[in-house]
């Protein structure tokens, strides 16, 4: 009896290198991408009334109860720029980061179904969180172009005396706010694969560290000695430059930028290696 030699198409073998990314196999299943994307995107809005409108009504509410607390009761300035925008600027950047986080967090736990049947790249997943977030920043980046253009042509900017070509970091900045939020959220879902006590801390820190940004107040509030602590948050050079973009108030720092794209590339780096660490035996403990 005669052995018909096959061939085969795919070979699937153990990662060996723990900083293997194999980006070329994540390409070649880049329909399977498109797929999560376009599922996560619309998971969020399906069955709802106001569908994508609560994209854009959660950082107006958000914004609008800020406003009224924090700057109208508390009395916090907004280094002179218009309270609306000042505080939907910092929810935009924030809201990204924080929902990109808490996604990609729960990679092992809310796909292990799909895992434990079906090979794919497993890093497809947490790309496919952070790209979903990606579309919903852009529709609410969109509204908040729309109520710049307002203010700008109000005359409540003064744009034309204080040329900010900033603004073109913008792209620069929402990669490494989703650098962060990936390297971060691949490294949470590989502890909470054994250890289910991260989920809950994940939700109260990311609470806490709001207020260590300055999401609600601006770095000049802050006192000269306490401004290092609030510095230590990397998110907080990167929404202190969004603001100085569109503004031209606020902090924007090269030296700043460069501690956060260092934060950033540590957290991808340890992310990676405990991502692709775990996923060989995560079945066995989830």
């Amino acid at each position: 009896m005669s052995t018909i030699p096959e061939d085969y198409d795919l070979v699937i073998e153990p990662k060996t290198r723990l900083l293997d990314l194999n980006l070329k196999e994540v390409w070649r299943y880049r329909d399977l991408l498109t797929l999560f994307v376009r599922r996560d995107f619309v998971a969020v809005y399906k069955q709802t009334v106001l569908g994508p409108l609560w994209f854009i009504l959660q950082p107006i509410i958000t914004s609008i109860m800020q406003l009224l607390i924090f700057n109208n009761v508390a009395k916090i300035p907004v280094d002179g720029m218009p309270p609306m925008l000042f505080y939907l600027s910092g929810n935009l950047m924030w809201q990204y980061f924080s929902g990109s986080l808490t996604l990609t967090s729960n990679t092992f736990r809310s796909n292990a179904g799909i895992f434990g049947k079906v090979y794919f790249p497993r890093l497809i997943t947490p790309l496919s969180l952070i790209i979903s977030q990606l579309l919903k920043f852009g529709v609410q980046f969109c509204l908040f172009l729309v109520i710049w253009f307002y203010y700008y042509f109000n005359g409540s900017i003064d744009f034309v005396l204080q040329p900010n070509l900033h603004i073109l970091t913008v792209p620069l900045l929402i990669i490494m706010m989703a650098g962060l939020a990936l390297g971060a959220g691949m490294i949470i879902s590989s502890l909470t694969t054994k250890y289910r006590d991260f989920t809950f801390l994940l939700t109260f820190a990311v609470q806490l560290m709001m207020y260590g940004t300055v999401v609600i107040y601006p770095l000049s509030f802050v006192d000269s000695q306490y401004q290092k602590f609030i510095l230590a948050n990397p998110m907080t050079p990167i929404i202190e430059a969004f603001r100085y973009a569109f503004t031209g108030t606020g902090t924007f720092s090269w030296g700043y930028l460069g501690y956060s794209t260092l934060i950033m590339l540590f957290l991808m780096t340890v992310g990676v290696i405990v991502f692709n660490r775990v996923e060989k035996s995560f079945m066995d403990t989830v």
